[in-house]
């Protein structure tokens, strides 16, 4: 019998800053974020609007509390998870809310309007590691171009 299968993959903005949470009985904390994600659709007079769809995350990872100082309002991020189902009950109402548990998460920019040092919660001792420059690569050799073969050369 196939298994059934539960994967997401959004890339979107932080609606707000990340929020993080520990849990009272001292497990793992768990950071909360909402992501926006833009669809480009016509409107009614024929030009283009953005439609947004806001997305609950929840990442449980080791470095869940390092992530929490850098997903500030407005950062573009990459996310890979799974949609989870919470229910409860409340005032006699039975509620229920879908939220992804995030696997994966990737910081593709900046905060918009260049907000670029992190934010500063107290929560987490890790710091930001100077970022190291990539080995500068080799020059490229020269190498014949199309325009320099001539028909005779060809093996075909």
């Amino acid at each position: 019998m196939p298994s059934d299968m539960n994967v997401v993959a959004l890339t979107g903005r932080l609606v707000r800053g990340s929020e993080l949470r520990y849990p009272q009985n001292g497990g793992t904390p768990s950071l909360r974020f909402s992501i926006a994600v833009n669809r480009n659709r016509k409107g009614a007079d024929g030009s283009w609007v953005e439609d947004p769809s806001y997305f609950d995350c929840v990442y449980f990872a080791r470095n869940a509390e390092a992530m929490s100082q850098y997903l500030e309002k407005g950062r573009q991020v990459a996310i890979q998870g799974e949609l989870r189902q919470n229910r409860w009950e409340s005032d006699g109402q039975q509620r229920s809310r879908v939220e992804i548990f995030v696997n994966s998460l990737v910081l593709l920019s900046q905060p918009q309007g260049g907000g670029s040092a992190p934010r500063q919660q107290g929560q987490s001792s890790y710091s930001q590691a100077p970022r190291q420059q990539a080995p500068a690569m080799p020059p490229m050799p020269d190498m014949a171009g199309p325009e320099e073969f001539q028909d005779d050369n060809i093996p075909f």
